[in-house]
């Protein structure tokens, strides 16, 4: 009974539904949402979707994707409130444009192709869709993450032939960024220290591009596996009875590799 009735379910019931919380009678919450303020919950249900997307529940995933679609739908309803666009027109848009930038798919005259000619045909379009005159930087988002946005600008960058011809280069870049920093440190400027500390991210980024990682996931895996270890270390000193506080310098070291060789 619940999957037929969520088999019945539209997009156009979805935004009847927005309009309906965003009714006079509707919800107080609801009705008081801009787009001035209602960004971070966007952004924060498209975080939750991408953690969702590493984990082995699909059920999850199914939730995240719902509650970044109802966003969707609530930012373009508001906007139509506005006058601004309508909803139809966003996904009337997003379909010719995807028509548009796969003409080896929905071309009159298909040709064969691999994945760098589609990627290269990709970035033309995509120049072209922007117009003369517009930087091939322009549309990566202020609000991404620091290190995601450094590996998107360093690879628009690349697309059009600045960059480092191989991984190498790059790996001496960040090893000459570290000595930078080494020396920024000794000189004990703090906005020396700051500006090339953000410059071996920034490398860093680079490096993760050329070695076909995307830098943002290997951090959140990271954090994730610090985040495991971590919590055994306490559960660790809570079944010793010792304190987190409590614990000198060795014990530290020799607990942390006791848990690294127990969940690698």
């Amino acid at each position: 009974m619940g999957s037929e009735h969520a088999a019945s379910v539209s997009l156009n019931d979805l935004r009847e539904l927005v309009r309906r919380l965003r009714a006079p009678d509707g919800c107080p919450w609801d009705r008081v949402q801009t787009l001035q303020n209602i960004g971070q919950y966007l952004l924060e249900e498209c975080y939750e979707a991408l953690e969702a997307m590493e984990e082995p529940d699909p059920e999850a995933l199914r939730e995240e994707l719902g509650d970044l679609l109802f966003q969707i739908v609530f930012v373009a309803s508001i906007a139509e409130e506005q006058d601004r666009f309508t909803l139809d027109d966003v996904l009337r848009g997003i379909h010719d444009k995807m028509v548009r930038r796969h003409p080896h798919v929905f071309g009159s005259r298909a040709e064969p192709v691999d994945v760098d000619s589609v990627r290269e045909n990709w970035l033309r379009i995509k120049q072209k869709d922007r117009g003369s005159g517009g930087s091939v930087l322009e549309g990566i988002p202020m609000a991404l993450p620091a290190l995601q946005r450094a590996y998107r600008m360093g690879k628009r960058a690349g697309q059009v032939g600045f960059d480092w011809p191989d991984r190498s280069s790059v790996f001496r870049k960040v090893q000459e960024e570290m000595d930078e920093l080494g020396r920024a440190m000794e000189r004990a400027e703090p906005r020396a220290v700051r500006e090339e500390l953000g410059d071996l991210l920034f490398a860093l980024a680079q490096l993760a591009r050329h070695l076909g990682e995307n830098p943002e996931q290997a951090l959140q895996a990271s954090n994730r596996k610090f985040l495991a270890r971590f919590q055994a270390l306490e559960q660790k000193a809570r079944r010793e009875g010792r304190p987190m506080g409590t614990l000198s310098e060795d014990e530290w070291d020799q607990w942390w590799e006791e848990i690294k060789r127990e969940a690698p």
